[in-house]
This record gives structure tokens, C-alpha cells and sequence, in this order.
């Protein structure tokens, strides 16, 4: 069974319509004009969604520059009697306008977030139903946020090939006329509670009432009921104290105990009910302060490693749901706690696994790279987006909505840059204020909850200088410039803001030395060189008492650059195990890890929570 498509409110009744599309190029923009929405013969070739046309698995595999591109199904569909037919998009890169039966039903901005569309007013009876989409995706337009996307011809330095066009599932929903629309967990694990927000789309005043149902492994937790007053419902749901308490883990969610709470709503009127779906929330909470990150309250250090989530025969788009399983699993064996999602915002069931299986994630906007008003309203409409997608995700620890001031690269000299990190900063706490979030993750900070620094000396003694100990730690935010760059820019306030290296590294190993390797932070030629540098680096991280946490830079080899820890076809350089011994090494800053962390509250997960540490296979070096 597959997974649902957004595993944060399913139904069991929807219709996944990736596989074959027709397709067609529309260089000259012209489509519209033309009538391409209500005729088939411009479609000429075939392409397999949610590839994108420049990869390979998509059946056409074209990486030059097309900026206007057409996709074109039929599916059938009947309804059941005042039922609605919804038209779901997981993601289209980059402005996307979608016809039914020759009827415009939808158009989106944003390259990275869902959207839907009601389409049951343009079907036509008894018959077959056509869905049109027109995808805009401009390769040289930098005021629109693309990440690692190249505006090259060819991949160059940091940047890889685009994605164009549809890259996330689509699929077709049925649902009743009034139903939940959107459902938000916020726990509070001091409390001992959950705090529920519930959207419901509602046609008349008629009297609803909404039960939800909690269960954790199969035990039940909760089993209440609600009046439906209006179209939103807010409530604050009492959990049992005994799992949260000190000493005691068996309700709280982390990467040991990744407990997950399942959710069933029920709609109903005075007749029963009207609509099911189904959630899923966690108890944990997530905090930095007093020179620490706190994970339900204790400290935690974060060995974390970046991802693009890039896949060299499906770039953006996961080659399969079992690919976005097994990247949370390769993550998890090599001893990494979480992973930092570098310049794209990941497809749901990615994050769903993160969930299940108990991998922390750092979300970060995809950025543009110049900066206008265009710039500003495009990547903040974009960003709200994201946080309404990925609020709820029990993994997501914290939001960065600028990375090494791309986008804003006059930050130092504009004060109108720096207003516009801080105004996302104080957005993206207005709408979430559970989760820290860092204004400008690497350098040139404003205003961030943690000091991130990005730093690529490539020995580990330069390391121990800067971050040995605090004096040497507060030397660095203040005077050094690891990256040509000043960490904290003037009339930025530095408080108990712990601090973490969230870049270093990036050691190039190229084992196959098919392309031209960018070697921009050194490189090694054999596997135990990279082994022996690798635990030079990470444990001049371990031994400082002053830092909690890192992120290595990378987890895989994207295109040009080979610095990541696994090749691009996720096979490793060097043993797995080696590399878990070396991140798991007991921390300075927190030597609870010493004795395991939360051991004393470590309770097993239901078995499809486990990860499975024998499912290495391949070779190292």
C-alpha cells in the first residue's frame, strides 16, 4: 500500500495519477494563445510523473533550457451523490495553471509547496476528464527561489541541473461537501497536553460535532468529542503525565524513542458520519536557550548531516518512496541524529519517515539569488507556505529561512537586507514560536535563536582553536571569519544563544572520477585518508565543551561535487560502521552521552519505527 501523498491527513479514498502524461515543449510561450488546454495533438512525447523532463527517469531526460512546458492526462471518475472530486498537486516547479475539461481550476506560485483545486463543477458526465497543466519554470530568472538549481546551461561549482515542471505526486481525492480541510498538532509536553486546530469546510450552519480518537501503539489515549461552532475548531487534549515525566519516556518522541500518537477525526451531523481522515502527532518539545538545545527538556547535541536530496536519475523527485525510506535509514546507520535539509523543502513522505523512524530535521528555504521587492514577496509568500505544509512534522527542530546570505548579498552594507532577515525571522515566530529559528544560518547573522557557523578549515587543530572552549568560541563569533565573512554583524545581540559549526568539512573523495570533481574544501585520494580526516574534524567538534552540535557537509555526492559520504547511488566510501563509532563519540557539552542518551527513559518503538542496521549492502572503498 502506498503511502498517502500527505501523511498528515489521509484518506483511504484517493487515486495516485503518476505514471505516463503526454507532454510537450513550448519554447515560444505560445500555448495558450493556441488553445493547448482543450487539444491533445500539440502533446507529443510521453514523460513519466513526478520526473522531471531534464532526468532521466522521466523518459526524456532533455537538460537544456525550456522554460514553458505542457502535461496532459485523462482519468475517470464517478461520484457519489453531493461528494466532491479534489485535484491535488505535492509540488510544481515553478508557476504552475491547471485546466480541467478545458477549465481553468487552478493557478500557483512556488516551486516547493502543495496546492489543491475543487474540480467538480467543470466534469463531464460519463465521460473521460482531461487535466492540462502549464508549467513556467524560467532558468535565468534569480529573483525566484531555486535553491541549488543551476541557471546554467551546465551544472557549475555548488549548483546541479534543474527541475522543471511537476516533481511531487499527483492525485485525486474524493471527499463529502463538509469535511475537515486542515488539521495542526502543537504538544506541550510540560503541560502534558496537545493542542488541536482544525479546519472544517462547511456549507450551511447545520449542527457538527468532531470526536478524536488518540491511540499510541495501539493502546488508546484519548476518545473525545467536540461541538463544530463555526469552520475552526481549537482545543487542548489531556494526556496521561505517567510517559513524560522524569525518568520516564514511553509517550516522548526523539531518535531513540520515536513514538508517534495516531489520530482518527470523525466528522458527523445529526445523521453520522460525514467525513474520516486520519493524523498523526508526537509529544516533544524543542528548544534553545541558556547556551544549549533542549530535546524534551534535557540537552541534546545535534550530529547532523547535510542533504540535498538530489538523486542523479530523478534529481529532486525521489526515485521511489522506498529511496526516501532508505535515505532516512543510511542516515540513521552511519550515527547521525538528524539531518539538515540543505536549499530544497523536502516531499511530505520523506519527513513522514523522518517521523516514524526518529531522524531530526532542519528545514531551509530554497533561496533566490537577488534581491528585490520581487525577490521578497515571492520567497515570503513561498515560506508561509512551507510552514503551514510542515508545522505539524514532530521531526522539523528548526526553520532557516536565509542561508550564507544568499538572496541578500549586500547584508552588511543594506539595511533594508538585514530588515528583511529579521522580518522572517519575527514571521516565522509569529506563526510557529515552538521551534528556534535561524535568520541567516553560516555568517552575517542578525537575529537567530542559535549562532550557526560555517567553517571548511580543513584541520582539525584550526578546529580546536577556534571552538576548544568558550573564551576561544566567543573569539571566533567576534573576530575570526571563518568563511571571509563575519559571523555576528555589528548590532547583532549575542545572548545564551548556544552555538553550532551547522558547515564543515566537505572533504572531496571522487571514487568514480566520471566528471570533473569542484574540489572546493579539499580532497583526498583514498578511503582511509578520508576516514582518518573525517574523525580528525568531527572530533574537534566532540571534545568542545562550548558547541551543541554540527553538521557535516555531505551526506552524498551531488553531480560535480564529490564530497559527500556516499556516493550519488548511495553506496559508502568508507565503512558505515567506522563512521557510527566516530559520530556517536560521547560529546563534551553533553556527557549524558556517556551513558547513552535518555537511557534511563529509553523505550523501544513499534517495530515499523525500527530501522534496520543490517540493511547496509555494497561495498566501502
Amino acid at each position: 500500500m502506498p503511502i498517502h501523498p500527505r501523511p498528515r491527513l489521509t484518506r483511504d479514498d484517493w487515486v495516485d495519477l503518476c505514471g505516463d502524461w503526454a507532454f510537450a515543449y513550448d519554447d515560444a510561450g505560445t500555448g495558450v494563445e493556441q488553445g493547448w488546454p482543450e487539444r491533445a495533438e500539440p502533446f507529443d512525447r510521453t514523460i513519466r510523473v513526478p520526473f522531471p523532463p531534464e532526468s532521466p527517469a522521466s523518459g526524456i531526460g532533455d537538460p537544456g533550457f525550456h522554460p514553458v512546458v505542457w502535461y496532459r492526462r485523462a482519468f475517470s471518475r464517478s461520484l457519489a451523490p453531493g461528494n466532491r472530486l479534489l485535484l491535488h498537486f505535492g509540488a510544481v516547479d515553478y508557476r504552475a495553471s491547471v485546466w480541467v475539461n478545458g477549465h481553468l481550476v487552478a493557478t500557483h506560485e512556488g516551486g516547493h509547496t502543495p496546492f489543491s483545486a475543487d474540480v467538480t463543477p467543470v466534469l463531464v458526465d460519463g465521460e473521460q476528464q482531461h487535466v492540462v497543466v502549464r508549467a513556467e519554470d524560467r532558468p535565468l530568472d534569480l529573483q525566484q527561489p531555486r535553491g541549488k538549481q543551476d541557471w546554467q546551461p551546465e551544472p557549475h561549482a555548488i549548483w546541479y541541473a534543474r527541475t522543471t515542471g511537476i516533481w511531487q505526486p499527483v492525485w485525486l481525492e474524493e471527499v463529502p461537501a463538509t469535511r475537515v480541510e486542515r488539521v495542526a498538532w502543537v504538544p506541550d509536553v510540560d503541560r502534558s497536553t496537545l493542542q488541536l486546530s482544525v479546519r472544517v469546510c462547511r456549507q450551511d450552519d447545520r449542527p457538527l460535532r468532531l470526536r478524536v480518537r488518540l491511540a499510541l501503539h495501539g493502546e488508546l489515549l484519548s476518545d473525545d468529542e467536540y461541538a463544530v461552532l463555526g469552520d475552526e475548531v481549537d482545543r487542548t487534549i489531556t494526556l496521561p503525565q505517567a510517559g513524560m515525566t522524569l525518568g520516564r519516556h514511553e509517550m516522548l518522541w526523539g531518535p531513540e524513542h520515536p513514538n508517534l500518537i495516531d489520530a482518527e477525526l470523525h466528522l458527523s451531523d445529526a445523521d453520522g458520519v460525514i467525513d474520516r481522515v486520519g493524523s498523526y502527532t508526537a509529544m516533544r518539545t524543542v528548544r534553545a536557550g541558556d547556551g544549549r538545545f533542549l530535546l524534551n527538556g534535557q540537552p541534546y547535541f545535534l550530529r547532523l548531516v547535510l542533504a540535498q536530496g538530489y538523486w542523479p536519475e530523478s534529481h529532486l523527485a525521489a526515485p521511489s518512496e522506498e529511496a526516501m525510506r532508505r535515505e532516512v535509514e543510511l542516515v540513521k546507520s552511519l550515527g547521525f541524529n538528524g539531518i539538515r535539509l540543505h536549499q530544497k523543502i523536502e516531499d511530505p513522505r520523506f519527513l513522514y519517515w523522518c517521523d516514524r523512524m526518529g531522524l531530526l530535521v532542519w528545514a531551509e528555504m530554497p533561496s533566490a539569488y537577488e534581491f528585490s521587492r520581487r525577490s521578497v514577496e515571492r520567497v515570503t509568500a513561498e515560506w508561509m507556505e512551507v510552514l503551514e505544509r510542515d508545522c505539524s512534522a514532530p521531526c522539523v527542530i528548526a526553520w532557516v529561512p536565509v542561508n550564507e546570505s544568499w538572496g541578500v548579498p549586500s547584508l552588511r552594507e543594506s539595511a533594508q537586507q538585514r530588515d528583511f532577515v529579521r522580518a522572517l525571522y519575527h514571521l516565522t515566530k509569529s506563526l510557529d514560536p515552538t521551534r528556534p529559528v535561524i535568520g541567516n544560518d553560516g555568517w552575517e547573522q542578525v537575529v537567530s535563536d542559535i549562532i550557526t557557523v560555517h567553517d571548511y578549515s580543513s584541520q582539525g587543530g584550526a578546529l580546536r582553536d577556534r571552538y576548544g572552549d568558550r573564551g576561544a568560541v566567543e573569539n571566533t563569533l567576534q573576530y575570526t571569519q571563518p568563511g571571509y565573512r563575519s559571523v555576528l554583524l555589528p548590532g547583532a545581540s549575542r545572548g545564551d544563544e548556544p552555538v553550532m559549526v551547522t558547515e564543515f568539512g566537505g572533504i572531496t573523495y571522487d571514487v568514480g572520477g566520471e566528471v570533473e570533481a569542484w574540489r572546493g574544501y579539499g580532497a583526498v585520494t583514498q578511503p582511509e585518508q578520508l576516514a582518518a580526516r573525517y574523525e580528525e574534524l568531527v572530533s574537534a567538534l566532540l571534545d568542545s565543551p562550548a558547541l551543541t552540535g554540527f553538521c557535516y557537509t555531505q551526506l552524498t555526492d551531488t553531480v560535480q561535487e564529490k564530497n559527500g559520504l556516499l556516493t550519488e547511488a548511495r553506496k559508502p566510501k568508507i565503512a558505515p560502521e567506522r563512521l557510527c563509532a566516530i559520530n556517536r563519540r560521547t560529546s563534551a557539552s553533553v556527557p549524558a552521552d556517556a551513558i547513552g542518551a535518555f537511557e534511563f527513559g529509553d523505550y523501544p518503538a513499534a517495530p515499523e519505527q525500527r530501522v534496520d542496521q543490517q540493511a547496509w549492502t555494497g561495498d566501502a572503498g
